[in-house]
């Protein structure tokens, strides 16, 4: 036998044992089991983890703003233990002034009752009746309205001494002319909380006031329609 011919034998008898090896390797490994199954991550299996249950855990409590609970008052004043300022006053009385803008002018009249529903903060209402007159303009005669005006208006009092106190406030709410629709009114005040005697309180005022119908009109048209106004009060209240 040629040596080429042996060289060919050998390569064909290798070649038929590795056929046979890898035959025999591949029939060695098993079908993958679909039952079976493996945690993908670094998770726990969901058959691992504890059953689902309700948590009905307490919600925390919400804090809630507090104020005294003194109600209204009684002999607020000089001889009393409630001083002016304090929760709990209550104030009845009034107001009277004028307004001034261009070409007409207005004296008003407002009774008011207020409420110290925290120190030095008080609650008010003011109600408000106004007259008007405006003079002969362009040929048109001299008229006269009549207004009515509910406010609410929240005020912030500063002591500066025993017997006076400067305050702000800020007052919303309607008002209707004679004659006329109902409109929104706002009106700002400062002033000053001046005690009279055992509990009278003057107060003067200056304030600015804003109306969407502070008209008058006649026949002949409209004679002047005021949206902004000011004004100074001299009030006078008493507390109980």
């Amino acid at each position: 036998m040629s040596k080429t011919s042996l060289r060919s034998l050998c390569q064909w008898g290798v070649a038929a044992v590795m056929l046979t090896a890898g035959s025999a390797a591949f029939a060695q490994v098993p079908d993958p089991d679909p039952n079976r199954q493996v945690p993908v991550g670094e998770g726990t299996p969901s058959a691992n983890l504890p059953a689902p249950r309700s948590d009905y855990d307490p919600a925390p409590p919400v804090p809630a703003p507090t104020v005294p609970m003194t109600g209204v008052t009684q002999q607020a004043g000089v001889g009393g233990s409630q001083a002016y300022g304090r929760a709990g006053v209550l104030e009845l009385g009034g107001a009277g002034g004028f307004a001034a803008a261009p070409n007409y002018t207005r004296f008003e009249l407002s009774p008011s009752i207020g409420l110290f529903v925290v120190d030095n903060v008080e609650l008010s209402l003011l109600t408000g009746f106004n007259y008007f007159s405006v003079g002969e303009t362009n040929g048109i005669p001299s008229t006269s309205a009549t207004e009515f005006k509910a406010l609410v208006e929240p005020s912030f009092h500063i002591p500066f001494s025993q017997y006076l106190f400067g305050f702000i406030g800020l007052g919303a709410g309607v008002n209707y002319v004679t004659n006329h629709d109902a409109g929104f009114a706002l009106q700002p005040r400062i002033g000053a909380n001046i005690l009279v005697g055992r509990s009278g309180v003057f107060t003067p005022s200056l304030s600015v006031a804003y109306s969407t119908v502070d008209a008058i009109r006649t026949e002949a048209g409209t004679v002047l329609a005021v949206q902004t106004s000011y004004g100074m009060n001299l009030g006078y209240t008493v507390m109980w």
